[in-house]
């Protein structure tokens, strides 16, 4: 999850705002003073690169370690004792089933069985819940979350939302546990993909670090105080392993996990059913259909869509979102909507939805790339192995 977009003012404290009305991070002068390139993005300043640049940057994090800001990111709290009807009356993860630290991913949906949001849910062992939204959506989802709470509340019900002034960094790469273990007292080798604690990291208190990330590699998401982020961010850095980067590989990394980007990959018109995530949707859920969208999407789920989202490589000129995808007799069968050249392999890669009958890896087809047609075949995803970390 990219998560663009501009953040809510819901009590959301920031350091300032760059030229241009652009919202700032906390560490938006240490990416100035290591060289970070600055570029608007949705609404916020972040670094796109550093001075190594894009493809240096990507295959960095694939063989050693990055440090991302993702403090654009939207973190709300939810608390009250039914804070788990409140956040399943809204997406259709099992929520309840989860342990204390244990994390999902989870959809928002709205009654027509769209995409509001892609979530991810922690049940915290401190009695709340933590969510991490795609700032993108920041607004329509406090909005929802605000009038459901509402709801809620004037029935009787006991939950209350609370969004965090937090940064969020993103340390990612195969060498990560070996990095972050040495500000830990914590053994980092029991925290298993997807699962969450609050500890000190490199003597920086209150930070929730939560084993999961955008790239397919091994990786944390480490939600600290704003007013140690620097501090914290600092230390990391100074590992010569851990290199800064940037939206640019962000994007090139995720692509290759065969990750959604919102907005480009799923949004409102697109359902779980099409964009290949069912798996989100908890067994119970489906049986109770309890949540929004619930008859369209199982209904649809039951009949097969008329759409699949696929992998594609190609070869020729990179593909872009929105290019045309084509049938070999030339008949438009679909659309791009994730594209680039693929740093770890070497070739074209994209992602997009094309007619069902053609979604069947290996499937031969075209992309149109400055009205000429080139050659792509449908590819199973991920591109590259993921190396999810699981405890033993």
């Amino acid at each position: 999850m990219l998560r663009a977009g501009c953040r809510a003012a819901l009590c959301r404290c920031r350091p300032g705002s760059a030229p241009g009305g652009l919202k700032r991070t906390p560490l938006d002068a240490l990416h100035r003073s290591r060289g970070g390139r600055m570029v608007p993005f949705a609404g916020w300043s972040l670094p796109v690169q550093y001075g190594r640049g894009h493809l240096e940057s990507h295959l960095h994090t694939r063989r050693h370690c990055s440090l991302f800001d993702v403090s654009h990111m939207l973190q709300t709290r939810v608390y009250g004792r039914d804070r788990v009807k409140f956040l399943e009356s809204l997406v259709g993860g099992d929520i309840a089933e989860l342990k204390p630290g244990q994390g999902t991913l989870t959809l928002l949906t709205n009654e027509r069985g769209g995409i509001v949001d892609d979530l991810i849910v922690t049940n915290t062992a401190e009695e709340h819940l933590y969510v991490v939204s795609n700032a993108g959506c920041a607004d329509k989802d406090l909005a929802i979350m605000k009038g459901r709470a509402a709801e809620l509340r004037a029935a009787g019900s006991d939950v209350h939302l609370e969004v965090s002034d937090n940064a969020l960094l993103a340390l990612q790469g195969p060498s990560m546990a070996q990095v972050l273990q040495a500000g830990l007292s914590d053994d980092l080798a029991k925290l298993s993909f997807m699962t969450s604690t609050t500890t000190t990291v490199f003597g920086v208190p209150g930070c929730r670090v939560t084993r999961c990330g955008y790239t397919g590699e091994d990786g944390v998401e480490i939600s600290v105080p704003a007013g140690q982020a620097v501090e914290l961010a600092e230390r990391l850095l100074g590992i010569p392993e851990v290199w800064p980067a940037g939206l640019a590989a962000r994007d090139s990394l995720r692509l290759e996990a065969g990750l959604c980007l919102y907005g480009n990959d799923i949004d409102e018109t697109t359902t779980p059913a099409e964009a290949g995530l069912m798996w989100t949707l908890g067994k119970r859920r489906r049986a109770a259909m309890d949540f929004p969208g619930a008859a369209i999407i199982m209904a649809q789920a039951k009949e097969k869509p008329k759409r699949k989202r696929v992998g594609l490589t190609s070869v020729g000129p990179p593909v872009r979102p929105h290019a045309v995808i084509l049938d070999p007799e030339g008949r438009p069968v679909g659309v791009v909507t994730s594209g680039c050249p693929s740093p770890s392999l070497g070739k074209n890669i994209a992602m997009g939805y094309v007619e069902a009958a053609h979604s069947r890896p290996g499937t031969t087809l075209a992309v149109e790339v400055r009205k000429k047609q080139h050659p792509a075949l449908v590819t199973k995803m991920p591109f590259v192995p993921t190396h999810y970390y699981v405890a033993k």
